[in-house]
């Protein structure tokens, strides 16, 4: 399975369980019927962050489906999920730490960040 039709698969069951119709979710995504049929059957890249945000927001998706949607998208697209990639191209640091991190070549410095970000955050420690 490819990451477009993860995509449009999960798109799609999203838009089913609102009982929303083709016809509808592409008027209210801004999109042709055709073009956004194609989308859930992964026949097209995920849209851009502004048809995508239209669509996150016609699904009412609560935020676990909403940052699922933009990891698929940014998989598909091979890219960098568009909720992140504008930020991380605004900040120098962003860019400089995911290197550092990639160079090091270990996963743990990250959980150890996560961490350190939710007890900053006031969240809970995973």
């Amino acid at each position: 399975m490819t990451w477009e039709s993860e995509f449009g698969r999960f798109l799609k069951e999203k838009r089913r369980l609102r009982e929303i119709p083709v016809r509808m979710m592409a008027e209210l995504s801004g999109v042709s019927p055709g073009y956004y049929s194609d989308i859930e059957s992964g026949r097209r890249n995920p849209p851009d962050r502004e048809i995508l945000d239209a669509m996150i927001n016609a699904l009412r998706l609560p935020d676990e489906d909403r940052i699922t949607i933009y990891d698929l998208a940014g998989k598909a697209r091979s890219e960098a999920p568009p909720d992140l990639s504008e930020y991380i191209n605004e900040y120098e640091e962003v860019r400089v730490a995911l290197r550092l991190a990639k160079d090091a070549g270990d996963t743990q410095i990250w959980s150890k960040f996560i961490n350190f970000l939710e007890f900053e955050k006031g969240g809970k420690k995973k």
